[in-house]
């Protein structure tokens, strides 16, 4: 960064060292940590990385390129992992959860066998399940050139956004994090209010088995 320019810290910070070591490559090695790693967050990276790109450090097409490539690096390593555990490896592991069921674990890979295009679409552009999503698609073989199609394209998609955001928005980027890190929050409240009342009714759904008395 220039200097009069605000002092970064943290990610943001060891970001800029990246594609200051890298150049633009460093985008795809970021966006594939981002990918294996949720911890590590995409509304910093890529937002910045727009900034970084603005101040022509690379060429914002160069950015857009590379940041695509390192999702879908990213998101095939999280597939080989689905597909190492395969369908019946991942049914024992399900299965040996407390209030899980086969049958649970069998709907799912219904789901996704026949909605599985627009899950990894879709999926690769909403927090927390952007990473994941790889995973079931590894589970259920889904065909690999259709997994990688539908990988660049969604994550072209988010990153493109985010990305254009960073460079629009020069110095303000950072707000970018504010309104995704909002968009995280909600889509995380979401996914434990479902967890709880999945586990509310499958309480009450085990109390009742157990309640009737047996013929």
């Amino acid at each position: 960064m220039a200097a009069g320019e605000p002092q970064l810290s943290g990610i943001a910070a060891w970001t800029v060292s990246v594609m200051e070591a890298l150049g633009s490559f460093g985008v795809a090695v970021l966006v594939a940590a981002e990918n294996l790693f949720p911890p590590i967050p995409s509304e910093i990276i890529l937002p910045l990385a727009g900034f970084t790109a603005s101040r022509g450090s690379f060429s914002l097409i160069t950015v857009l390129v590379w940041a695509t490539v390192g999702s879908l690096v990213g998101a095939l390593a999280l597939y080989g992992v689905g597909a190492a555990l395969g369908r019946e490896r991942t049914r024992k592991i399900m299965g040996a959860l407390p209030l899980v069921k086969i049958s649970d674990v069998d709907k799912t890979e219904k789901f996704f066998d026949k909605h599985g295009t627009y899950t990894v679409f879709f999926g690769r552009q909403i927090p927390i399940f952007r990473s994941l999503i790889s995973i079931p698609a590894g589970v259920t073989r889904m065909p690999m050139l259709t997994f990688m199609g539908l990988t660049a394209l969604g994550s072209l998609l988010w990153n493109t956004a985010l990305i254009l955001a960073g460079y629009y928005l020069g110095e303000n980027w950072h707000l970018v994090e504010k309104y995704v890190g909002v968009l995280t929050y909600v889509v995380a409240g979401l996914v434990v209010l479902l967890i709880v009342l999945w586990v509310a009714m499958r309480l009450k759904s085990r109390h009742a088995t157990e309640s009737t008395p047996s013929s």
